[in-house]
């Protein structure tokens, strides 16, 4: 596979929102459940973050997306939302590729890229260990999940 990141656009939103929930099924089998933000998030609601201007960016094979990431900042802060790699491409490096591209793509002032992932996944919290990010908190999500927030500060 030879991919190549770029950026997303509202034109996108349809195939954001295929890879998206293609990709969060196997969280949601791991925790029961099904209505986890990333997979009742509608058509309309990517488009719309899309369309915000904030960083958000897609892995191409060819023309096919297999990737995406989106970003929300707040100051000094951005938070990497809804990292996403489609099932068939994952484990090639393509998650790696896409979380180094958007802290890369930080707005000017933002001193902090920070995500969260469940506390029972285990191999999201090893991949984002290995990519710098430290375990700075726990906390319920909106649906009653407990998770690890992950911090990595940009130089």
């Amino acid at each position: 596979m030879s991919v190549h990141i770029g950026p997303l656009t509202e034109e996108h939103a349809g195939e954001v929102l295929t890879v998206q929930r293609a990709a969060y099924l196997q969280e949601a089998r791991r925790y029961g459940a099904w209505d986890l933000p990333p997979l009742v998030e509608t058509l309309d609601e990517i488009r719309e973050h899309l369309a915000g201007g904030t960083p958000a960016l897609g892995a191409f094979d060819g023309t096919r997306l297999v990737g995406s990431v989106r970003s929300r900042v707040d100051g000094e802060r951005m938070e990497v939302a809804r990292l996403a790699v489609a099932p068939d491409a994952q484990g090639g490096g393509v998650g790696r590729l896409l979380l180094r591209a958007i802290g890369e793509r930080a707005p000017e002032g933002v001193r902090v890229v920070w995500l969260f992932t469940g506390a029972e996944s285990d191999e999201n919290l090893r991949f984002y260990e290995s990519a710098g990010f430290v375990r700075v908190s726990e906390h319920l999500d909106a649906v009653g999940i407990r998770c690890v927030s992950l911090e990595q500060k940009l130089v």
